[in-house]
């Protein structure tokens, strides 16, 4: 970690050191002023206290463990802000969506300043909707502070990493569970995940789930949203199926069913 990096990290308040080998690594890719200043700002307004190790890392993001200065822990999603191959891949989600008009496409900076201000907005879409999502605390520039869905700093396991220690009744219980969640998403917060897949859902000890990485979400009036929901039907059906190996509905029937419960909700508002 440069000096300048842990010299700010300092300023910002009690303990917010960063101190774990593992972010050692990743510091200087992530950590850039900007983005130290962001994290500061977010100490000083007593948002965080402290941020600890990595929980997970991706070519987009990282996510950190944090803490509130109650002591509760937080999960910390640093977007990074140099990564033109996913202003790229992030271009589709955000043209089209009504939100987010204006937004300056080619500045890759603001671009995913308001990825950040997507996922939060989504967040807080999908909870008022009632769908299991983490719960959004705060956002700023490129950084997302939400609930920590874990225990002892351990995040619960992704719906990949856990089905192969899950009887059939529990898969087919989540199977259920899935697109009852796909139902809120879709029905009553009127979005559509866009990358929803055994990537993206954690299984918590009593097996019920989570939707997670909701960045990408669409509101339903975006040109694409059919097809995204499409190919989120595709990828929970395919994975119970081919991987978890239990009984699904088609596709079509899934389709058909949100599509129903659309037109309901739209009958019922008219």
């Amino acid at each position: 970690m440069s000096d300048e990096v842990d010299r700010l990290l300092r300023r910002g308040g009690e303990e917010p050191r960063i101190k774990d080998a593992d972010l050692y690594e990743t510091v200087e890719e992530v950590f850039d002023t900007s983005t130290v200043l962001t994290v500061v700002s977010l100490i000083r307004k007593r948002v965080l206290k402290r941020i600890s190790g990595v929980i997970s890392a991706g070519k987009e993001a990282r996510v950190y463990l944090g803490y509130a200065s109650d002591g509760r822990p937080l999960a910390v999603k640093i977007y990074l802000t140099s990564s033109a191959e996913f202003r790229k891949g992030i271009l589709k989600y955000i043209v089209g969506d009504p939100r987010f008009q204006g937004v300056k496409t080619g500045d890759t900076r603001a671009l995913i300043y308001a990825w950040t201000r997507k996922e939060y907005r989504n967040l807080v879409r999908m909870r008022e909707a009632g769908v299991k999502v983490p719960e959004p605390v705060a956002f700023l520039n490129n950084v997302l502070v939400m609930e920590f869905l874990g225990e002892e700093g351990k995040r619960y396991p992704l719906l990949v990493e856990a089905y192969k220690e899950l009887e059939k009744e529990e898969l087919e219980n989540i199977y259920k569970l899935v697109l009852e969640e796909l139902e809120k998403i879709v029905c009553k917060a009127r979005l559509v995940h866009g990358d929803l897949s055994e990537f993206n859902i954690m299984v918590k000890p009593d097996l019920d789930i989570a939707i997670i990485d909701v960045s990408q979400a669409v509101d339903y009036s975006h040109p694409n949203a059919k097809e995204f929901l499409e190919r989120d039907v595709r990828n929970i059906n395919r994975f119970f199926k081919n991987e978890a190996k239990i009984n699904v509905l088609s596709d079509e029937e899934v389709l058909e069913g949100l599509f129903k419960c659309l037109e309901r909700r739209r009958e019922d508002s008219s």
